[in-house]
């Protein structure tokens, strides 16, 4: 494989961009004219020595903005360790350099909205948590890589990953027709990862878990629910979990991902919006589409819907049921687990009722296992897809489970664990497994909903507590206000950043200098002033009781009138996207 070169050095000069390896051997530089934009390789001799000079960790590739074109760099990481051998990083600070040298072409209207989407870009720069290696493939599974040709493994990183989950992949669309500047860049992943080393019976093994969220149909909460048109599914993350020890490795493959047919659930300041099944889409098509291309990637499905089966959720579930039950094949087995009801009153216990419940599947799925000369002994045959509304609290609970569940077989396989012991009594890498679980969970959760999961207190101890619950509702109260008032917002930036939305220069008029409505403002300013007059009247009573209430029923009435009026015209007041088609969120 080629690799990507690990430091490296920008020089900058008024009307060129060097990039060379901090390593002496290497005599190519990645040069960047910043007038043509033009982009080729050229010689280290080549580089002024009056250029400025500054050490960057990676280049993430360019983007076009109101200003012209920018350089995303990758400037501080942090180690999260060696995996196979590899080290691999977190990336945790970034910089957008622009080509131009001043922005005095721009009008006040075009610099305000340059600005907007460069806060945009940091702004999905800095949601945790992206990662890369520069030697080490993190796009594919342990049982993928092994399953590739010696020409494939002679490619570049750049050449040979995932497009589903490289996150940059707009960034470096420049890059990608000429691969003698793929070592000069790095793929990125956006998801989590952890690497622990752990001991059980004084063996030393390596504990990985790496979360890879798709960059299709990637958004946040409420305005990205379900499929597309091809078949890619919101919020869809690939698991993996691999233990190295002794030369073997092994890993355990499973998805994440929305309910997989045309639904939506629109913020509407209610704090649990209706989720509405889309009449005009071909639900089937759809379905087939998302199954037929995980079928090909995983193999077998059990699709573990864990929604409510009353209430709002119903509906989503029967329909899912009913679809899936339509395509007619034994590739794709559904199991409805109502994981509320189910636990109700902390009967957290009642979890391993869907535990068992897929036993058998689970066993006949297996996992991947390579010795340590390279030879393949088993392969997954099958994954487990797992669902809640966002798939992200309810989803991360029961992944852990059956994660451990795997992990038991696969440290008794390996020698690890003796025969008749369970993970469960090893108390110190019980506490490292919950903990990266949960951390996993709150990975996953901040991406999607903009805060930690909940469940997590579960995860970590596998006790549901009072101090959990409290946390949740916290949490779920932070939801409430982001997913109604900064999620538009978030969800542009996640557009621009993924290229679903492209900046055109030409364009005079900016979706983002749209107006609000009259409604936005005045309302809630007739709503604050009636509210704020009825708890005057209360404290300064007037010189009869019928006169106070007089006055108090009157201003009461005004903000409560105005309060359902905001209500019922609740979307809007939401924070919508303003940089896709309306048609797109509907």
């Amino acid at each position: 494989m080629s690799a990507s070169y690990e430091a490296l050095c920008l020089r900058t000069t008024p009307d060129k961009f060097y990039i060379e390896s901090c390593g002496e051997d290497c005599e190519d530089a990645l040069v960047i004219d910043r007038v043509s934009s033009e982009i080729l390789l050229s010689g280290r001799k080549d580089i002024p020595t009056s250029a400025e000079t500054r050490i960057i960790c990676g280049v993430m590739g360019t983007i076009h903005l109101v200003a012209g074109m920018y350089l995303v760099v990758i400037t501080d990481k942090v180690k999260v360790g060696d995996l196979l051998g590899h080290a691999v990083w977190k990336a945790v600070d970034f910089d957008i350099i622009s080509y131009k040298k001043t922005i005095l072409h721009l009008n006040d209207s075009q610099t305000q909205d340059n600005k907007t989407f460069l806060s945009m870009i940091n702004g999905v720069l800095h949601t945790d948590a992206f990662y890369f290696a520069t030697a080490y493939d993190l796009t594919h599974t342990l049982q993928r890589l092994a399953n590739t040709s010696p020409d494939f493994q002679d490619t570049s990183l750049l050449e040979r990953a995932d497009q589903r989950f490289v996150w940059n992949g707009h960034l470096l669309r420049e890059f990608m027709s000429q691969p003698e500047l793929h070592k000069f860049v790095v793929p990125v992943i956006h998801g989590f990862i952890s690497i622990k080393s752990s001991c059980i019976n004084g063996k030393k093994f390596d504990w990985s878990i790496i979360s890879r969220r798709s960059c299709f149909r990637a958004g946040v909460r409420y305005y990205v629910r379900g499929i597309d048109v091809e078949g890619h599914a919101a919020n869809f993350v690939e698991t993996e979990q691999i233990v190295q020890y002794g030369g073997y490795k092994a890993s355990f493959v499973q998805t994440r991902g929305s309910i997989p047919f045309f639904w939506s659930q629109r913020p509407n300041l209610k704090y649990k919006p209706k989720p509405q099944i889309s009449k005009a889409g071909n639900h089937v098509d759809g379905l087939q589409r998302h199954f037929d291309s995980q079928i090909l990637l995983y193999g077998r499905q059990v699709v573990l819907n864990l929604i409510n089966q009353k209430g709002s959720e119903k509906p989503l579930e029967l329909a899912f049921r009913n679809l899936v039950t339509s395509l007619g094949t034994g590739m794709v087995r559904y199991v409805a687990f109502d994981f509320h009801k189910e636990c109700s009153r902390m009967r957290w216990h009642r979890l391993q009722i869907l535990v068992d419940m897929v036993a058998e599947a689970q066993e006949e799925f297996g996992f991947f296992l390579v010795d340590s000369d390279g030879k393949v002994l088993l392969s997954q045959d099958g994954t487990f897809r797992s669902n809640c509304m966002d798939c992200l609290d309810r989803t991360n609970v029961i992944q852990s489970l059956l994660a451990r569940r795997s992990l038991q077989a696969q440290l008794q396989r390996m020698g690890v664990l003796h025969s008749g012991q369970k993970i469960e009594e090893q108390l110190d890498f019980e506490k490292t497994f919950k903990n990266a679980w949960a951390d996993n969970a709150d990975a996953c959760a901040k991406q999607y909903a903009g805060t930690g999961a909940l469940k997590t207190d579960f995860t970590r101890t596998g006790k549901r507590t009072h101090l959990g619950l409290l946390m949740d509702g916290w949490n779920s109260m932070i939801r409430y206000y982001k997913n109604n008032f900064s999620d538009g917002f978030r969800q542009d930036s996640i557009d621009l950043f993924l290229g679903n939305y492209v900046v055109d220069e030409a364009d005079s008029s900016s979706p983002l200098q749209e107006q609000k409505d009259w409604k936005f403002l005045t309302l809630p300013i007739i709503m604050v002033v009636a509210f704020s007059m009825c708890i005057i009247c209360l404290l300064m009573a007037g010189e009869t009781l019928t006169e106070t209430l007089a006055y108090v029923l009157f201003w009461g009435t005004a903000s409560v009138a105005t309060g359902g009026l905001i209500l019922f015209n609740g979307r809007d007041f939401v924070d919508a996207p303003r940089l896709v088609q309306k048609e797109k969120l509907d």
